[in-house]
């Protein structure tokens, strides 16, 4: 990153001559990672040609208006993607040089125009599945929207939420239980939400009360959470596997009308109840986090507390409920696995995604609309994942297991920009 400074001469009627000065920063991170991704683009579809014609199917869903497929060149679609994502590549650089601020659109436009040659090259001689592949990525992105949420109302109170993972475990676990008892799947989200609570409460007793590290707190907790799952999966589940780990899941419900839409109906309106409070969720969320007295008393404390306090507001009490709160949103995450995804309860079967979730959070700027965008870019790229196995690309199957880590990294380095945390997150309060 390199800066100049500006200067120029006002002058005052009685005063005189008063230089002004204006600072002017630009930052490199956004024009290297766009040119390092069109080489390495580039130098893929140089090394591994693949011709052909590749087929986009559009259809799939309940929609009665069918749009087909649409054939398109492989090479010659990958080549101009490169020479589309060479000049904007070439656009954000001159906006750097000219310290000009590269608007939002380059990176979306860069990734769309990527990802349309990337599997105009895959799919070449072969079929790509749109409907199919983004209703994948939204199902595997809903534990970690759920996730990020929870994570984004931790740090915004002032509290670093790493129990994510346990919270969506234990989740997933009280899901499964209480849903195989009472035959219920709302009752089974509901104690998925309460399993979520109990990390939290845990969690905040520790860190707000007891002033104990919260990072630390948060890895033991997962850990915890690990072995009392597996502990009661072993004793309890595993010997009485249909009356205790068989839950009922939540059947689709299309929305009328709007499930109808081609393409995009059956993936956003044509989906399970969880779905639809992961859309409402995030709504409130964020009307809540701006536009609420809620919203602006949770970040007065996470962003500086001794004002927040002096004010008014009590610091510790506001964070306690609000750690909770966030517990509860990513138990509902973990209720996702055994209700929709999975009709059982696996040891495990999270997989470090709250992990994944946390980083989201930073990813998407402690803001919940980009954290839940975020957490689409991951599910994305777990999708993308199985269907360039079965494309039968030449990228090694060992790189298909890394390429969603791979580009959750690529995406917190390069196109998110400068990132600040809230400014008294993982800090613990005491009065006076």
């Amino acid at each position: 990153m390199s800066q100049i400074t500006v200067g120029d001469t006002t002058a005052m009627p009685d005063e005189g001559p008063i230089e002004r000065e204006h600072v002017k920063v630009r930052s490199w991170k956004l024009p290297i990672t766009l040119l390092v991704m069109t080489a390495l683009l580039a130098l893929l579809y140089s090394l591994s040609p693949r011709e052909g014609i590749a087929r986009f199917n559009l259809a799939g869903g309940p929609a009665t208006i069918q749009l087909g497929q649409i054939s398109v060149p492989a090479a010659t679609s990958a080549w101009l993607s490169i020479a589309v994502l060479g000049l904007l590549a070439a656009f954000a650089v001159w906006n750097t040089l000219t310290y000009r601020r590269t608007a939002i659109w380059v990176p979306i436009a860069f990734a769309a125009f990527g990802l349309f040659g990337f599997l105009a090259w895959a799919g070449a001689g072969g079929m790509v599945p749109v409907v199919t592949l983004l209703a994948g990525a939204l199902s595997l992105a809903v534990p970690l929207v759920f996730g990020g949420l929870g994570g984004v109302i931790g740090e915004r109170v002032g509290v670093v939420n790493v129990a994510i993972e346990g919270q969506l475990l234990l989740g997933a676990f009280n899901a499964a239980l209480v849903s195989s008892i009472t035959g219920s799947p709302i009752a089974g989200l509901i104690g998925a939400m309460f399993g979520g609570v109990l990390v939290a409460l845990v969690l905040a007793a520790f860190s707000i009360k007891y002033l104990v590290q919260q990072v630390i707190v948060g890895v033991v907790l997962n850990v915890l959470v690990l072995g009392l799952t597996t502990f009661l999966y072993n004793i309890l589940l595993s010997p009485n596997e249909a009356a205790l780990n068989n839950p009922t899941r939540f059947s689709t419900m299309p929305i009328p009308v709007l499930s109808e839409i081609p393409v995009i109906g059956g993936i956003l309106f044509n989906q399970t109840l969880i779905v639809y409070l992961m859309y409402v969720a995030v709504v409130v969320v964020t009307w809540g986090l701006y536009r609420s007295r809620w919203g602006l008393r949770l970040r007065a404390v996470g962003e500086h507390p001794q004002a927040a306090d002096t004010v008014g507001i009590r610091v510790n009490a506001t964070r306690f409920w609000n750690v909770t709160l966030a517990g509860a949103i990513a138990g509902a995450g973990g209720a996702y696995f055994t209700l929709v995804s999975v009709p059982r309860f696996g040891e495990n079967m999270t997989a470090g995604l709250g992990f994944i979730a946390l980083a989201t959070v930073i990813f998407g700027q402690w803001d919940p609309i980009k954290t839940a965008l975020a957490g689409l870019l991951f599910g994305f790229a777990s999708q993308l994942q199985g269907l360039l196995v079965v494309l039968g690309t030449p990228i090694p199957s060992q790189f298909m297991l890394m390429l969603p880590y791979v580009i959750t990294i690529l995406a917190v380095a390069g196109f998110v920009g400068t990132s600040r945390a809230p400014a008294a997150a993982g800090t613990p309060y005491v009065k006076g």
